[in-house]
């Protein structure tokens, strides 16, 4: 026997055929049924007459349905026009069913009524007979291979994503969820309408068979959109993101191609607007220099200060791959802007001193943004000459060519790890800091600044992406601690915020960004389990899917991180960005001390100078160890 299931793979001719003749038989029906009604009973009729109507009514009612492309209708999909062309074609055969009867030598209201009464009975039929079938079809074929969601929002975006997944074999809806009270209770697209908040929302998830749960509501904000998402980590359910619906229209995105919840989401706050001045200020018109423009910081540098639309971008990288990448997306995005922006790569290092004055020397150079430094914490713990090479005497070099070339500003790219640093990383940036700081004073014609901010989201090395991955190959997430917490922010909103403090400098200031609220790794780590339909494996929980192992402090990294070192802070014209005004060393030491250690780093007995000794020298809190 033919399950139902096998019906889905049948040519569409095999389909149409056993439509046709089961409408054929619904037909027969209707039309003996009226006239069953009609008499009041059963009448007595020649055999002859009744199976000349019957025919005639069989061929009547598929010949007009064929007639008003009521076959043409996918049949697995409750629509709004499936019922209308079934009033249309219950409509019509009525009326030639009546006026067949008037002709016949009926009276007129016994024609009409008999017309009537037919076209009832035979809407009847065509509406519950499909709607059988769908059933059928989908609770013992499609669901069972389809992947069952629940929709969080049931705004025009919801609604219009149901009608979509509708229309797939991989998925199938069954409710929505939304936060407004007048829609609780409520069907729309033949789905009911459930309270997030309700106290049993998870059984009711859980009867319907939900599996995943969609998010549909793309002009959330942010801070919304983070309170849902905790909300729903709560639950033993895959949450994802749909795309956007302009894209899914366009065709430029595939309901296949769900997002998984970005860090993004899960810390994401409202954005403050920019203030168009300050974002203009240091760049427009202007010659721009970004040194480690192929990084996950300076990459964004070069597309936003693109975008305002410089007189001259130079971009400076010492990894020819990470160069490469950049120019080619910097390329398309200068010709999508009308390319009024010239545009050079350079490939080298801040710590080559010739070969920054010869950038200085032939392009002419307003503003600079360094953002090139090692910043991994083991990596340069374990290499902690090449760290204070990198990040200090690059800083150095790189700033005195600024200052000699009279530069306009020059903005440090710093870290919250600066900030009474326990590793090599964090002293190396404050020396930097100590640096520019001092140049500052040397240098007034040249306005030196700082921004200090913490870890942004994406960036090489975050924990996030090693989370995701982890969490996809089945587990364990590896954390250092259980109390280890840090500050997040997006890339697009720092450099933002960079480029905007880098305007309000006067010199020698130190801008520290609002990251917000610090997050405590080990609950990012719970809320990207339980968003990924997953649990986490524990003592409470043992049939967990993914477990946690705490691995110990990395060498040099600190539980918590600090944003100020001291307490002479003030605000600014920006929400956002917050003054400070810090110690200052004494420069005429530590430049000669810069200029030993740089002779000695190229004279190739670098490897012997002890660097922790240095650092714990200059840099205030740190420790020889």
């Amino acid at each position: 026997m033919l399950s139902f299931a096998r019906l889905e793979t049948l040519p569409r001719a095999a389909k149409l055929a056993i439509l046709i003749a089961s409408d054929s038989l619904m037909a027969a029906v209707a039309v003996w049924f009226a006239v069953l009604l009609r008499a009041g009973g059963i009448p007595v009729l020649p055999w002859l007459y009744v199976a000349i109507v019957t025919v005639l009514v069989m061929l009547l009612v598929p010949t007009v349905a064929i007639a008003c492309g009521y076959y043409r209708l996918v049949l697995r999909f409750p629509t709004p026009t499936l019922v209308a062309r079934s009033v249309l074609v219950s409509g019509i055969c009525g009326s030639i069913l009546g006026a067949l009867g008037w002709y016949g030598g009926t009276t007129p209201m016994s024609a009409l009524g008999l017309g009537a009464v037919f076209a009832l009975v035979l809407f009847s039929e065509l509406v519950l007979s499909r709607t059988f079938a769908r059933y059928l079809l989908t609770e013992n074929g499609v669901r069972r291979i389809a992947t069952v969601v629940a929709i969080y929002g049931a705004g025009a975006a919801g609604q219009q994503l149901a009608a979509m997944l509708r229309r797939t074999a991989e998925y199938h809806p069954v409710l929505f969820l939304d936060d407004a009270p007048s829609l609780y209770g409520r069907m729309l697209e033949g789905l009911p309408v459930l309270a997030p908040n309700d106290a049993k929302l998870f059984d009711q998830l859980q009867s319907k068979g939900v599996q995943q749960i969609y998010l549909a509501i793309p002009s959330l904000k942010a801070t919304r959109r983070r309170e849902i998402l905790e909300s729903l980590g709560t639950l033993p359910f895959h949450v994802r993101s749909v795309p956007g619906l302009p894209e899914l229209m366009s065709g430029d995105a595939k309901l296949d191609q769900l997002a998984e919840i970005s860090i993004e989401d899960l810390l994401g706050r409202d954005p403050v607007p920019p203030i168009p001045g300050l974002l203009e200020k240091c760049i427009r018109g202007k010659g721009v220099l970004i040194t480690g423009g192929g990084g996950s910081i300076g990459s964004e540098l070069c597309r936003q200060v693109l975008a305002l639309q410089p007189r001259e971008l130079v971009v400076l990288e010492r990894s020819e791959i990470a160069l490469y990448h950049i120019e080619q997306e910097l390329l398309t995005l200068a010709g999508a802007l009308g390319g009024a922006t010239g545009l050079s790569f350079q490939l080298g290092s801040v710590t080559d001193a010739p070969r920054l004055q010869g950038i200085f020397a032939e392009f002419d150079i307003d503003t600079v943004y360094h953002a090139a430094a090692y910043k991994h914490v083991p990596i340069v713990e374990h290499n902690p000459a090449e760290g204070l090479r990198n990040n200090a005497l690059g800083t150095w070099k790189l700033a005195r060519a600024a200052a000699t070339a009279g530069v306009g500003h020059f903005v440090l790219i710093s870290t919250d790890k600066a900030v009474r640093p326990t590793n090599v990383m964090g002293a190396t940036k404050r020396v930097s800091e100590l640096i520019v700081q001092a140049l500052a004073e040397e240098h007034p014609e040249s306005v030196f600044s700082m921004v200090r901010f913490g870890n942004v989201l994406g960036s090489s090395g975050s924990v996030v992406p090693r989370f995701r991955k982890q969490i996809e190959t089945g587990g364990p997430i590896t954390l250092t601690h259980q109390e280890v917490t840090r500050f997040f922010m997006t890339i697009p909103e720092a450099v933002q915020l960079v480029i905007q403090a880098g305007a309000m400098a006067r010199g020698g200031e130190v801008f520290v960004l609002d990251m917000g609220e610090p997050v405590k790794i080990l609950d990012l780590a719970t809320k990207m389990v339980r968003l990924s339909g997953l649990t986490v494996r524990d003592s409470a929980n043992p049939q967990g899917n993914i477990t946690i192992e705490v691995t110990g402090l990395r060498p040099g990294e600190k539980l918590y991180e600090e944003l100020l070192i001291g307490a002479d802070i003030s605000g600014t014209e920006h929400p956002r960005i917050l003054r400070a005004q810090e110690r200052k060393a004494d420069w005429k030491r530590l430049e000669e001390e810069l200029q030993s250690l740089d002779i000695a780093m190229r004279e190739g007995i670098g490897a012997a100078v002890d660097v922790r000794e240095l650092l714990a020298r200059w840099v205030t809190g740190y420790g020889a160890r």
